[in-house]
């Protein structure tokens, strides 16, 4: 409908015949967020340009083809456990849990067929002054391994002129760990400029960073500290000007893919900013989790087509994922992902896009 800021449509039908559909919320300007319901997955996010234009700045795909024949997380909700789990092992209240290993010897984003995989439902469309959309998902106990029936609550809304907010929440039946998170890739010259984001000024709003082993498992050591190090982004510095550098982290990492220790308040504050240098647009991240997943595209490998038609390569986007460190159930000195009966797992997440005049 003309002049509605949302809409609803179907975009694409899984194998078993079950309707994937697509909610479109729209902000001013031709802001513009499509969320669909299979992996509650952010397929765009149209934000303005310093020039007056518009264009998608999420990498992805055009046609639900593309998200169900690889599982590349493309700005998928990922659960039950963002990031990694050391051997796929923990143990909770003394009982041994072993989890489906998926990334070398280690579980990654909720295992073989995590949240991203799943079909979420629709709880409510909101069509008013800041139009929002719900989802639900039920996770039983023992999906993936995991104790604990999850019932996970989601919502997209459109918080500002140009500000996309994200509300999770969930609540379980018996003790179980939860660390949720949106694992968007962003490029904000555009999902089909084709240009890589090593020219991007990234702004990082933590003086510590989890040191990595070869499998992406934090060491056993406190958060390290960035000073004098290529992870040093306290003042806004361009991803690419010390990637190449001689550092074992960043060998291990192949590029940077390491959390950044935010404060743990629990309060929303800024975490990061990102801003393109040709298109003007700046993106500022707010979060009120612990940690902050900085990944710049190390395993895209060209072998992905996506939006356009383009083949996605290495560093043609960057990831910014909110959540709980990796390895938390194994670290008693990390931030707990624990959950009880009657406690409210919360995450809160808002995108703040504006341009920066020349």
């Amino acid at each position: 409908m003309a002049g509605s800021k949302t809409e609803r449509d179907v975009f694409g039908t899984l194998p078993d015949g079950r309707k994937v559909d697509r909610i479109v919320l729209r902000g001013e300007g031709g802001f513009e967020a499509r969320i669909i319901t299979h992996g509650a997955v952010l397929q765009a996010l149209i934000a303005p340009d310093a020039k007056g234009g518009h264009d998608d700045v999420v990498l992805g795909h055009d046609a639900f083809a593309g998200y169900l024949a690889e599982r590349k997380f493309f700005g998928a909700t990922v659960g039950r456990y963002a990031n990694r789990i050391a051997n796929g092992q923990f143990s909770l209240d003394g009982e041994a849990v072993q989890l489906p290993v998926n990334n070398g010897p280690n579980a990654l984003h909720g295992g073989l067929y995590g949240f991203d995989r799943k079909l979420w439902d629709i709880a409510e469309i909101d069509v008013g002054a800041e139009p929002a959309v719900t989802l639900t998902y039920v996770s039983t106990h023992g999906e993936e391994n995991y104790p604990g029936r999850l019932d996970v609550r989601l919502t997209y809304r459109v918080t500002g002129p140009t500000e996309l907010s994200l509300l999770m929440e969930a609540r379980t039946d018996r003790p179980t760990i939860v660390n949720l998170t949106n694992h968007s890739f962003f490029n904000l010259e555009g999902a089909t400029s084709g240009t890589p984001i090593l020219d991007h000024k990234l702004t990082v709003a933590a003086g510590h960073f989890l040191a990595i082993d070869p499998t992406a498992i934090p060491l056993p050591e406190a958060p390290r500290s960035v000073a004098g190090t290529p992870f040093d982004f306290r003042e806004p510095r361009p991803v690419g000007e010390r990637i190449r550098e001689s550092d074992q982290q960043l060998r291990n990492g192949r590029g940077y893919d390491h959390t950044y220790c935010l404060a743990r308040d629990g309060k929303l504050a800024l975490a990061a900013r990102l801003e393109a240098p040709r298109s003007g647009r700046v993106m500022e991240l707010f979060t009120d989790q612990p940690g902050l997943q900085v990944y710049s595209g190390n395993y895209l490998d060209g072998t992905i087509s996506g939006k356009g038609g383009k083949l996605y390569r290495q560093s043609d986007a960057m990831c910014l994922e909110p959540h709980i460190w990796p390895d938390a159930p194994n670290r008693p000195d990390f931030p707990s992902p624990r959950l009880a009966p009657g406690e409210v797992y919360r995450h809160h997440t808002v995108y703040r896009f504006a341009v920066r005049r020349p």
